[in-house]
């Protein structure tokens, strides 16, 4: 078996497991720098942008015609601009988060550079001009291939290459949301699905490190403004359980309508790309001109609505045309996520719940908010299932941290009810059929790189002798680690829930691996 100079490289470097540690440390601050200056310029760029659009939009009654004008050859201009970068670097396409986990799982590459560029000009082109997208997951994918880029620069193996850009893209979404804590467990929970030391150190430092910055630019406020959220009487339990039963539907009915927009696109009017990206940003004109709330993120949407709540029936609309124009907005291919729309779509559900419970009397005002808040939750945790990171990213978001149980139980519960619906997580889904719509190259799928697994209680692995588990062709197990023993992998080493193994494979087998050491056994 012949064992490449890439693994002795990685084999050798993490010999010496403390100073492996604190290396990934410190360069887990540099990731969090790097990453955070990035995602500074690209939200300060889109700031500028979107604060144009707005502005546009506000004066449409006094504009003179020529403005109008102006704005739609802009317009048009974006869109073969974004058809161009769409062609260059596909790999910026949508939010970037089911690139990023491909390229952890090895069965995707990115050119960090052309990605980098291409997701700041294009995202910036498609928000600003009012696409109904966020700058959350196109953060993640740009935190992460900046720390590709450090990586590249420094001179580090694969296995390194995976911990830095899982740093990068905690940065990423700590940096975007201003939730560092968020940022950590969505690189644990969603990105890499295991609590390595190895991951959970240079995500920490990177993620805490890109938020200080980011504050000390943007300042400390949180995304959605909550002013009077008070703390939900245990008597109200009972409501949080009904609402997220109905919001997790809503979220399996999300995922389904992503996962089904490309028949739309797929309809004989939309031949090229370019239709698509032009036909999403014509409908953003006219929803400009009539309904400019449900332009871009959503975010002062949500803001607007807890200072000044509207009528149900207004509310609905914004919900239907929040759902609509996000799936027509993804669809068409620009780089720009779902994001932050899919936590203000889960808002909007919430505003309709608690409107309806206080007409009827069941809930005081005084807590039609809370209702809202755990609707976000909710739909992140039915869509996404990540119910840790959905119940931290809100609180982060609201700053309503005395709000832990009550989100964490409309998490668990938006959870069961897509487990119950068959829905599947959205990102892995997407990863899913990109995969099989562009099946990755021989050489790709046959490189050899280290692998971390960490193994699950219940897993096929589990309680078995080295010698008894059935590993895919190919694969050479290297090192076992519990805590810090060192055990070795000779055929009568037992395999323990919380071990982690080191094992040398081809990238083809990663995912078989992967639910090997994770899944339970069927």
């Amino acid at each position: 078996m012949h064992v490449s100079d890439q693994f002795l490289k990685s084999y050798k470097s993490m010999k010496d497991w403390h100073k492996f540690r604190l290396r990934l440390f410190a360069e887990g601050i540099a990731t969090g720098l790097v990453s955070g200056l990035v995602i500074c310029l690209f939200r300060a760029v889109l700031a500028v942008a979107e604060y144009a659009r707005h502005s546009f939009y506000l004066r449409q009654a006094v504009s003179p015609l020529y403005y109008h004008l102006i704005w739609l050859g802009i317009v048009l201009c974006f869109a073969a601009a974004l058809t161009w970068l769409a062609r260059r670097e596909p790999m910026a396409a949508g939010s970037g988060i089911p690139q990023v986990k491909g390229v952890l799982l090895g069965v995707m590459k990115l050119r960090w550079l052309s990605v980098l560029w291409v997701k700041i000009v294009g995202g910036v082109m498609a928000i600003g001009a009012g696409l109904s997208l966020g700058r959350e997951g196109p953060s993640i994918q740009l935190g992460a291939v900046a720390a590709q880029g450090i990586s590249r620069f420094l001179g580090r193996t694969k296995i390194e290459e995976r911990y830095l850009m899982t740093s990068g893209a905690s940065a990423g979404l700590a940096a975007a949301f201003n939730a560092p804590l968020a940022g950590v467990i969505f690189a644990l929970e969603e990105l890499h699905r295991n609590f390595s030391i190895m991951v959970l150190l240079p995500s920490m430092a990177a993620a805490f490190t890109a938020t200080l910055l980011s504050r000390g630019i943007f300042g400390r406020e949180a995304i959605f403004s909550f002013p009077n959220l008070q703390i939900l009487p245990m008597e109200y339990y009972g409501l949080v359980i009904v609402v997220a039963l109905v919001v997790g539907l809503a979220g399996v009915v999300f995922n389904k309508g992503l996962l089904s927009v490309g028949r739309f696109y797929s309809l004989p009017i939309f031949k090229q790309q370019s239709h698509r990206i032009l036909f999403a940003l014509l409908v953003s004109i006219v929803l400009g001109y009539t309904l400019p709330e449900v332009l871009g993120g959503g975010a002062e949407l949500i803001n607007s609505l807890a200072q000044a709540p509207v009528s149900l029936q207004m509310l609905l609309v914004f919900l239907v045309m929040k759902f609509l124009f996000t799936l027509i907005s993804y669809g068409c291919g620009t780089p720009g996520g779902f994001f932050l729309p899919m936590l203000v779509i889960g808002a909007l559900c919430g505003s309709v719940c608690s409107a309806i419970l206080m007409s009827l009397g069941i809930i005081s005002p005084m807590y039609g908010a809370n209702i809202v808040v755990i609707s976000m939750t909710a739909l992140f945790a039915s869509s996404v299932r990540a119910p840790i990171t959905g119940t931290v990213l809100i609180m982060e978001m609201t700053g309503s941290y005395q709000q832990l149980l009550s989100l964490a139980i409309a998490a668990m519960v938006a959870f069961v009810v897509a487990e119950l619906c068959h829905s599947k997580p959205i990102y892995e889904e997407l990863l899913h059929r990109s995969l099989k719509a562009t099946q990755p190259s021989k050489e790709l799928l046959t490189q050899r790189n280290l692998v971390e697994l960490a193994v699950c209680d219940g897993s096929e692995v589990a309680h078995k002798l080295l010698k008894d588990i059935h590993w895919p062709p190919r694969v050479l197990v290297i090192e076992i680690r519990r805590g810090e023993e060192q055990i070795t992998p000779n055929g009568d080493a037992l395999i323990m829930p919380g071990d982690f193994i080191y094992v040398l494979a081809e990238n083809a087998a990663s995912q078989k691996l992967q639910a090997m050491v994770n899944e339970g056994v069927d």
